[in-house]
């Protein structure tokens, strides 16, 4: 260090000064920083945490709505072994067919034939069985308010979802319903 005349000029200081005035200041804030971050990472792991078991739990719905809904929609437009003068007719056609008691073109009644599809095609889609999520189901064809076709099999409980669609030929309102328990 130059001193004039026992004095420190005024272009030299004192490092060591300089440093204690810095550096308490400069710890704390690392401090305070070193804690934020500490507590974004305590916060983002319990949030990943919860999320992993809002995923993992399985959802309490074996059935929705709208599955039952898409499938009397599809089924409606299945075509079936039932074959008129013009075309194999679908299950919507057949439903009309069965109604007005008409046969199929190879004389198979047309209720027959609706009975066995129908069969088929839920059976098919909505297993019941001993230990299946679906336990049982009901079908039902109502034409002008009077229920004209009934199928079921398993049991029918409390928990159930369902759907209906309904369409009308002539002067005739038709309307498929169907329930799915579980």
């Amino acid at each position: 260090m130059t001193t004039i005349k026992g004095k420190l000029s005024k272009t030299a200081r004192d490092p060591a000064r300089l440093s204690r005035a810095l550096l308490p200041r400069s710890r704390s804030g690392q401090e305070e920083m070193v804690g934020f971050v500490i507590i974004i990472i305590l916060v983002a792991v319990i949030l990943l945490v919860l999320l992993g078991f809002l995923l993992r739990s399985p959802s309490t719905e074996v059935v929705k709505n709208y599955e039952v809904e898409s499938f009397i929609q599809a089924s409606l437009q299945y075509t079936t072994t039932c074959e008129n003068q013009i075309e194999f007719l679908s299950i919507k056609n057949l439903i009309v067919s069965c109604e007005t008691g008409e046969s199929c073109l190879d004389g198979k009644n047309s209720c027959d034939i609706l009975n066995e599809t129908f069969k088929n095609i839920i059976g098919n889609a909505w297993n019941v069985k001993e230990g299946s999520a679906v336990k049982g189901y009901k079908l039902g064809i109502v034409v002008n308010g009077n229920e004209q076709f009934i199928l079921k099999r398993g049991n029918e409980t409390k928990n159930y979802k369902g759907s209906w669609e309904d369409f009308a030929v002539g002067s005739d309102n038709y309307e498929v319903l169907l329930n799915v328990y579980s």
